[in-house]
């Protein structure tokens, strides 16, 4: 049945995929610099990135992760469900309840935070000012600011229970693991940082940057959880007494 949680997904799946369409074929002059780094590893031709390197970012895991999330959201509104305790929990909500705790909120709320606090210090070290003469503003806020706000909403629309800490943190930490590593591949082959801060910085320092990344998608992991159980107690405490009477009735 369409609902208003439907077309909330319906938007922001179609939102996400454009915005990755309009960035990719439409904006195809970016300044000299930004080309440089968005054309993938310049140094090495024989290494070279798709969708023309942006996704060396993880704006761009980001958003390719919230198309993803939202796409399971939808998909689960028409053959999934949205009840407190059904049944039978279909593989499709198990899915897109595992995926909004341990990648889609923690990833998205990093991105987010992460980036308007660089802007705030030193917009050079992840937004460029050279990128405003292509980059509509509007695209900016929806891989920025716009990630944060559907998360929010999403949580505060669809009850979900939380997985185990063990499983959501295993998924989150694999997923940012995988990432930092990432990094590490494109400096190694193409002998640039992604992210200009990280030039600025020395060995030790990059160190304690990266850990403390990875402590704060932690915090961020941990602080859905408390948001989610805080919007849903009620229907937590419901699912847990409809689990309890199921384990009675075995």
């Amino acid at each position: 049945m369409f609902s208003t949680r439907t077309a909330f997904h319906a938007i922001a799946t179609a939102l996400y995929c454009g915005s990755m369409y309009y960035d990719v074929y439409v904006i195809s002059e970016y300044p000299r610099e930004i080309k440089e780094l968005f054309g993938g590893l310049a140094s090495n031709d024989k290494y070279q990135l798709p969708m023309k390197g942006r996704v060396i970012f993880l704006t761009y895991w980001n958003m390719i992760l919230q198309a993803i999330y939202f796409t399971v959201c939808l998909i689960n509104d028409f053959i999934g469900t949205n009840e407190v305790a059904p049944r039978k929990t279909p593989l499709i909500r198990k899915l897109k309840d595992y995926m909004l705790a341990a990648f889609a909120f923690p990833v998205a709320l990093n991105v987010g935070v992460t980036f308007w606090t660089l802007m705030a210090i030193d917009r050079e070290l992840v937004f460029p000012k050279a990128l405003d003469a292509v980059f509509p503003g509007w695209l900016n806020h929806v891989m920025h600011t716009n990630i944060v706000i559907f998360m929010i909403l999403e949580i505060c629309t669809s009850f979900r229970q939380y997985p185990s800490r063990k499983a959501g943190l295993t998924g989150l930490g694999i997923f940012m693991a995988s990432y930092l590593g990432w990094l590490h591949v494109i400096r190694h082959f193409g002998g640039i940082w992604v992210y200009p801060v990280l030039d600025v910085l020395n060995l030790p320092q990059r160190i304690i940057f990266f850990v403390v990344s990875l402590g704060f998608s932690v915090g961020l992991y941990l602080f859905g959880e408390f948001f989610n159980n805080l919007i849903w107690t009620k229907e937590l405490k419901q699912l847990k007494t409809a689990q309890g009477a199921s384990k009675k009735s075995k």
